[in-house]
């Protein structure tokens, strides 16, 4: 299949190695882009360090890493974790791939009352920050990165669209999904659009699809990569 790969990079470039791999056609065209907020992470100590993505690993730069090296950090799952210990912090703990799950890790090693700082996008959901408040942890956050939507739908997925050189569309998360629906609606292009099998990392990635009465060819029952490439030899729709 030719396989429209929306995610930012670094995962992106990864991701199309994989499919690549697999005999199938990347067409890498991210609608979304990584930037530092230049925001500092706040003084003082701190029990533990939460990691809810990738991204904020990446961002940290290296005075952040060595400050936090031994402090234990709380990844949300594998890949995150990794990371994490490439960027040479010593002390890493992993969850299931989910938020409440993170918090329920912390909640399991942590005494109550301690001090997280939770190294964050500027757009991020409720959790895991309600479930360690409601835990009774004193949580910080510190946005030091932000997801910027493209201004236009990549020249090279227009031309596709167009062409009908698109088979399917793989869909990391949901600010993701909703700015292809929404960059495609834009240009013209919905019909096209809706016309790929979509393959969703979860249904909280689906929800802007389904909500804009998109078909959902494929949700794995984790949310990580291994399991939604495994959909991609799926002989039928699975939706949510």
């Amino acid at each position: 299949m030719r396989i429209w790969v929306a995610r930012p990079e670094p995962g992106a470039a990864r991701t199309a190695a994989r499919l690549a791999a697999l005999g199938h056609r990347p067409l890498v065209a991210p609608v979304l882009a990584v930037a530092a907020t230049g925001i500092q992470p706040p003084e003082g100590l701190f029990a533990g360090l939460i990691l809810t993505s990738a991204h904020a690993v990446g961002a940290l730069d290296a005075s952040e890493r060595t400050r936090f090296r031994t402090v234990p950090a709380f990844a949300v799952g594998a890949r995150t974790g990794a990371l994490a210990e490439r960027a040479g912090l010593t002390d890493v703990r992993v969850a299931d791939g989910d938020a409440r799950a993170l918090a329920r890790l912390v909640a399991a090693t942590l005494p109550a009352r301690s001090a997280l700082l939770h190294v964050a996008g500027v757009d991020r959901k409720a959790e895991p920050a309600a479930s360690l408040r409601e835990a009774g942890f004193s949580l910080s956050v510190c946005e030091i990165y932000a997801m910027r939507i493209a201004l236009r739908l990549p020249d090279v997925i227009a031309q596709a669209l167009d062409a009908g050189a698109i088979d399917a569309v793989l869909h990391y998360s949901r600010r993701s999904a909703s700015a292809a629906r929404d960059l495609a609606g834009a240009q013209g292009r919905s019909g096209a659009f809706r016309s790929l099998t979509h393959y969703c990392l979860s249904a909280d990635v689906a929800a802007p699809l389904v909500a804009a009465g998109i078909a959902v060819h494929f949700v794995p029952e984790r949310p990580d990569e291994d399991a939604l490439l495994a959909g991609l030899s799926a002989s039928g729709p699975t939706g949510i």
